[in-house]
């Protein structure tokens, strides 16, 4: 379906270090099947990575929301509060 190959032309994007094309194409999987949770932990994950922390949490919390199970974005939430936490100590 759709939302399947978005997520997957996404997935290749990030591998490809070409954040902003992934975050289109998972968006645009989310916009197709707002209840299919992997894009929303993709897009996450390039969020976390372009350090949007607050954004990033906002997806991870989003995946548990449609999927309570998910282990991966369960430890992604709690990496990126940490992070987030770190970051403002700093400073920055």
């Amino acid at each position: 379906d759709l939302a399947t190959a978005l997520n997957d032309r996404g997935q290749v994007r990030y591998l490809r270090v070409e954040f902003a094309a992934a975050l289109q194409d998972f968006t645009a999987a989310i916009e197709c099947q707002p209840g299919f949770e992997v894009p929303y932990y993709n897009r996450g994950l390039v969020r976390y990575r372009l350090g949007d922390f607050d954004e990033a949490m906002k997806d991870f919390r989003k995946v548990l929301e449609l999927n309570p199970q998910f282990e991966d974005a369960a430890l992604s939430l709690k990496q990126t509060i940490l992070d987030k936490e770190e970051k403002q100590k700093r400073g920055y």
